[in-house]
């Protein structure tokens, strides 16, 4: 039996003695519950922690654990009908970054998520980094508001870019430097260009900073720089948003020539470029494109890179690089957000990138992705030989996959999920209209290569 059904087990149980005692009530001791339940006393007392979270439980150092009081019988509960009036209209819409046909299952098939499965982690080489940067005597002492010197020059090398310590602001994950970035170049009202389709979490985080999402198509060379010219002229906008490495959610790569031509049509629009380099080390082998910004010399790119895809979830550390009074302006943005990014995480993502490890981390992880990307698409010329895929992506971790003429999405997804597979619709990656029916499969977040060929067995026989 695996250590999370174990768990599940004793809390299930824990919580039915709960439900039966009468409050003051002591539940039997940890020694008790180790004996009687054969777990390890580890597993006890995250049982009884998360117990006493819920409230359900009041521990008693020396004495023991006994059921929490429910409150008093006849008191009136609390009427928060009058906030609906108070907060008017100003409302956070997450569809584009949440699921809206909620989490899948656990033993679910996953085909969609953004981030590496466990496996594919480097979990050695942060651990051995964590405990490194805690051991340090300064550890948990303030770090500077615009992030450690010593780590900012590091992101600042990985540009390529003429740039240095100075020009880089660590902030809190790719998802916090998109908030930051929008809301120190543009305000409210004002549109910002983005790629159709694009990544969710980048038109939630431009209409919670109160932008309205322009789209500009892209092909299979990318961001289409003539239609992206008419789209500036046509809005008047300063700020366009691109992921010019691996587009999520197609893969595609900016071409080299119109990679000069983007930034060129920005800076005559007097517009800033945010570069989001989500991939920079999600490459599949082979030579990965240089950032935009290794070659703006005039200050129109802002970059943005992120540890959290290549690494782990939890290691929330990314980068905003840029030149001039934007970096001021994100800076300050940044300060009044979070004051600072915590110290033993930029320490230990320091530890990380500086150790051997990394790369032998980063030249695995480019052969499993390579792999598992082959194995998606040959499983879906086998089984799905109605569905389009354009072109096999070389960085990333996604397939985009359009689906033959009736389809629903929405109601495909859904019926996928009853037969136990995850996948993401392709609706939400777009600004606007979609310009088709699509799904965003995911080969980084299932356990093996095997789980994404029987799902995709699976999704086939939907019809």
């Amino acid at each position: 039996m695996s250590e999370s059904s174990t768990s599940a087990d004793l809390l299930a149980t824990l919580r039915a003695l709960v439900a039966a005692a009468t409050p003051g009530d002591r539940l039997p001791s940890s020694r008790e519950l180790v004996l009687r339940h054969h777990v390890s006393p580890v597993t006890v007392a995250r049982a009884i922690a998360l117990l006493a979270t819920e409230g359900l439980v009041v521990t008693r150092p020396g004495s023991g654990t006994y059921v929490a009081g429910r409150g008093r019988a006849g008191v009136r509960s609390a009427d928060t009908g009058w906030q609906t009036v108070a907060l008017t209209d100003r409302t956070v819409d997450t569809r584009a970054v949440t699921d809206g046909l909620g989490p899948p299952p656990s033993d679910a098939i996953v085909l969609d998520g953004g981030y590496l499965h466990r496996s594919l982690q480097p979990t050695s080489p942060l651990g051995a980094a964590l405990a490194r940067a805690a051991r340090r005597p300064d550890a948990w002492d303030r770090a500077p508001s615009d992030g450690l010197a010593s780590l900012r020059g590091l992101f600042a090398r990985m540009t390529g870019a003429d740039v240095d310590a100075d020009d880089v602001l660590i902030v809190s994950g790719g998802q916090n430097g998109l908030s930051v970035a929008f809301r120190a170049i543009a305000g409210p009202g004002d549109p910002v260009l983005m790629e159709s389709p694009t990544y969710p979490g980048a038109i939630a985080a431009a209409r919670a900073a109160g932008l309205r999402p322009v789209p500009v198509p892209v092909d299979h060379d990318g961001l289409r720089p003539e239609l992206l010219a008419e789209a500036f002229a046509m809005t008047g906008a300063r700020l366009l948003y691109c992921q010019p490495a691996h587009h999520n959610p197609t893969g595609v790569v900016l071409s080299p020539e119109r990679r000069e031509q983007v930034v060129a049509v920005a800076r005559a629009a007097g517009a800033f470029v945010v570069e989001d380099d989500f991939a920079r080390h999600l490459g599949h082998g082979g030579t990965q494109p240089r950032p935009l910004i290794a070659e703006d010399h005039d200050g129109t790119v802002v970059h943005l890179t992120s540890l959290s895809k290549p690494a782990a979830p939890s290691l929330r550390i990314a980068a905003l690089t840029a030149r001039g009074p934007v970096m001021e302006r994100m800076r300050a943005v940044g300060y009044v957000d979070a004051f600072f990014i915590p110290r033993p995480l930029q320490e230990a993502a320091l530890e990380l990138l500086s150790s051997p490890g990394w790369e032998r981390h980063l030249r695995s992880l480019a052969a499993a992705l390579r792999d598992r990307c082959r194995v998606l698409c040959e499983a879906l010329a086998v089984h799905c030989p109605e569905w389009t895929i354009e072109r096999t992506p070389v960085g990333g971790l996604h397939l985009w996959a359009g689906l033959p003429s009736g389809v629903e999405e929405t109601a495909f997804a859904a019926a996928a999920r009853r037969e136990g597979i995850a996948v993401g619709t392709g609706r939400r990656f777009f600004p606007a209209e979609p310009s088709g029916a699509f799904l965003r499969l995911g080969f980084a977040a299932a356990a093996e290569t095997a789980t994404l060929a029987e799902g995709v067995r699976r999704l086939a026989a939907l019809g």
